[in-house]
């Protein structure tokens, strides 16, 4: 039986994928090298974490090219999901879908992580 599990996300600029996924609520807890531009950050939340590493690391561990974006889709479930959208929207980020209410009853909007990976923001609706 698996213990932990969390995905790790390719970035072309591990810094801005860090800092984008730290506006969804994720906190830095590791980062490689600790000093310096970062090469690998671990990040969590209260419900989750991932991983950011630099896109070389596919080519340098297993020989394999990375394919072109999206490469995954990711749902982060957030508090208020149209004040977490505007934040985003007004921090540079782009807005894939804006926020609705699904059958399945979850407000969802979408946007693009810096790498071009849509992220669902999600909650439940109230």
């Amino acid at each position: 039986m698996a213990a932990r599990c969390f995905p790790v996300v390719y970035a072309d600029v591990v810094e801005s994928t860090a800092a984008f996924y730290e506006l969804l609520g994720f906190e830095r807890h590791f980062q490689l090298p600790a000093e310096g531009e970062a090469g690998y950050v671990g990040l969590r939340s209260d419900g989750g974490e991932l991983a950011v590493v630099a896109s070389q690391w596919p080519q340098d561990q297993f020989g394999m090219q990375l394919g072109t974006a999206p490469r995954f889709e990711m749902f982060v479930y957030v508090d208020d999901v149209d004040g977490t959208l505007e934040r985003l929207r007004m921090s540079g980020t782009d807005i894939l879908r804006p926020a609705e209410d699904m059958p399945w009853g979850e407000r969802v909007g979408y946007v693009s992580d810096p790498d071009g990976n849509p992220v669902a923001v999600a909650a439940p609706v109230t």
